[in-house]
């Protein structure tokens, strides 16, 4: 039987020490700003948005919110990053994506301050994650999952990794954070052959896919930490991960569950990110 690696546990712990930094902030007369913008209603976006919403809040960050139409125009948005970048009570800024189709993504993404970036959104924040340079902040969920294995002494160093999923919000930055932690990185996707196989390989395994149950019987071997990222709705509308848990649990040595995993992390990663912005600006 599994280990359960508890988010709930790691998010707890960084929430005591951002509070901290929120306290030592608010003694200099600063209040760490998050403004969340919002284009439409998607309710995965608005799920997110109230979950961040009270995590910092909690630890003492204020939150703003700019919500626009589906059908806003893509100036209108250029102008809330407009005037976010040049708000100096706004440390950081959370873009929900993808954005409608009518809008150039890749443009508005880049229009945001580096500075104000706390999720990874612009080229510059990317190239840090790839760099390994301090440049911006790295993607929340990817350094969530890096926070669990740290939390509960996973040492990466010669170990196998496999990522599924290849996206640059949760794969591929995941592949490099590992690597960074000296781990052996496998990068597969929904299209990989023998996918189980090289599933089977891991001494590490994060799925990403984000397609339900797509990691499955036959993927876990003994000894694996399985760090489930999937955020999906099964057939019987209850949340579900990637990652097949009946299958892994018997089998892999650590696995966070969905929900109460990586997702409860996410979100005080963000928390952490905007007051170290407060500190930078």
């Amino acid at each position: 039987m599994a280990h359960i690696l508890s988010g709930k546990e790691v998010a707890a712990a960084l929430d005591a020490a951002t509070r901290e930094r929120t306290l030592a902030l608010a003694a200099k007369g600063i209040t760490p700003t998050l403004l969340i913008i919002r284009v439409g209603e998607n309710p995965g976006d608005l799920s997110y948005e109230r979950g961040a919403t009270r995590r910092c809040e909690a630890v003492g960050i204020r939150c703003l919110k700019t919500v626009l139409p589906e059908d806003a125009e893509q100036d209108d948005l250029l102008q809330v990053i407009r005037e976010a970048n040049a708000d100096a009570s706004v440390h950081g800024v959370l873009l929900f994506r993808p954005l409608p189709r009518h809008m150039n993504q890749a443009l508005i993404e880049n229009a945001l301050a580096p500075a104000k970036d706390v999720d990874c959104m612009t080229d510059l924040s990317l190239a840090g994650v790839f760099t390994g340079k301090k440049l911006g902040f790295p993607p929340c969920t990817p350094q969530a999952c890096m926070e669990i294995l740290d939390h509960f002494g996973i040492d990466c160093t010669g170990k196998r990794a496999v990522v599924i999923g290849r996206s640059l919000v949760v794969g591929k930055p995941a592949a490099m954070m590992l690597l960074k932690k000296n781990a052996t990185v496998t990068v597969c996707h929904t299209r990989t052959k023998d996918l189980a196989e090289r599933a089977r390989e891991a001494d590490i395994l994060i799925a990403a896919a984000g397609r339900a149950g797509i990691v499955g019987e036959g993927c876990f071997r003994e000894g694996q930490i399985v760090l489930d990222v999937g955020i999906n709705v099964n057939e019987e509308g209850k949340l579900c991960g990637d990652v097949d848990f009946a299958a892994a649990e018997p089998v892999a040595e650590a696995i966070t569950p969905v929900p109460g995993g990586v997702g409860a992390v996410t979100t005080s990663v963000l928390a952490r990110h905007v007051v170290e912005a407060a500190e930078n600006a």
